[in-house]
């Protein structure tokens, strides 16, 4: 018996890479089936001539996108074209957050912007890097290409974020074989148009690398509005100093997120984005209660 990753999955054939970076393609038992459960990309499994016949236990599951075993999300926002939106930030942050993964931010078309307009956003960014990586990227300038290689190394990450960010630009970058096909920002509609077609994992160096349609779809169904305040790290960290044990850090007295907010310690963009992320799930949540 073999063992490998599922590194792809089109047509209900799945490809596994074993130990020895050969590729099979396979089908899984039939007994999955019965027992309703799917391998997923990123799965490790072991193996015959013909079929999948065991998967390990997973240390994450993501059901959008449908990919298993992830290390860490890259989260692309472009500077322009489109403008790079805070609320679309926090948006992946949370999701992420809520599902326990690591998010390495990386803004792109970072040639876009005058020195005056890159300042300003790097300033205010500042505050995001004393949680998480930032990592400023130029597909024209190739500016910090390598710091992406470093972040990638080991790992199974997820290539996720703002619709016509340079998602795809950046595999391309990375490895030009791939030529994965992109298209242009629709003026119209100020988005991209999606062109991944399938979850697949690329082998980059001694890590992989995927580009999925899942994370481009900003749904906060499995979230609950109790728990989105562990999602903000920051807000959390200060949380222990509420006098509310279950502080909402938005209407009640002597809570230390709007204190520090106050005294300029937040940035305000952060706070609103809770404030509408909160607001959007709550309002949300009757909608699912009368459709179950």
């Amino acid at each position: 018996m073999s063992k490998g990753r599922i590194i792809k999955l089109v047509g209900g054939l799945y490809t596994v890479l074993d130990k020895e970076n050969q590729r099979h393609t396979l089908k899984p038992l039939g007994i999955f089936r019965h027992r309703n459960f799917r391998p997923k990309v990123g799965d490790i499994v072991e193996f015959n001539k013909d079929s999948i016949t065991k998967v390990d236990d997973r240390k994450n599951d993501l059901h959008r996108p449908q990919i298993a075993n992830v290390d860490q999300v890259l989260l692309v926002n472009s500077a322009k074209d489109p403008d790079f939106s805070f609320l679309l930030l926090d948006k992946f942050i949370t999701l992420i957050e809520s599902n326990e993964i690591l998010p390495v931010i990386i803004v792109t078309k970072i040639d876009l912007m005058n020195a005056k307009e890159l300042d300003e956003l790097k300033e205010k960014l500042k505050y995001y890097q004393k949680f998480y990586e930032v990592i400023y990227f130029s597909s024209i300038t190739k500016e910090n290409l390598e710091s992406i290689n470093t972040v990638t190394k080991d790992k199974v990450n997820v290539l996720a974020g703002q619709t016509g960010a340079g998602k795809s630009t950046i595999l391309n970058t990375i490895n030009p074989d791939l030529d994965i096909r992109t298209n242009e920002i629709s003026k119209a509609l100020g988005r991209g148009k999606h062109t991944t077609r399938h979850v697949e994992l690329i082998v980059f160096g001694e890590g992989f690398i995927a580009d999925t349609p899942g994370f481009s779809s900003l749904e906060f169904k499995e979230i609950t509005l109790e728990n989105i305040k562990y999602y903000f790290i920051d807000f959390f960290e200060l949380s222990h100093q509420c006098k509310f044990n279950e502080c909402t850090h938005i209407h009640e007295p002597s809570c230390e997120v709007k204190n520090q907010l106050d005294k300029g310690n937040i940035l305000p963009e952060r706070y609103n984005d809770y404030i509408h992320i909160y607001n959007e799930v709550k309002a949300m949540k009757p909608m699912y209660r009368r459709n179950k």
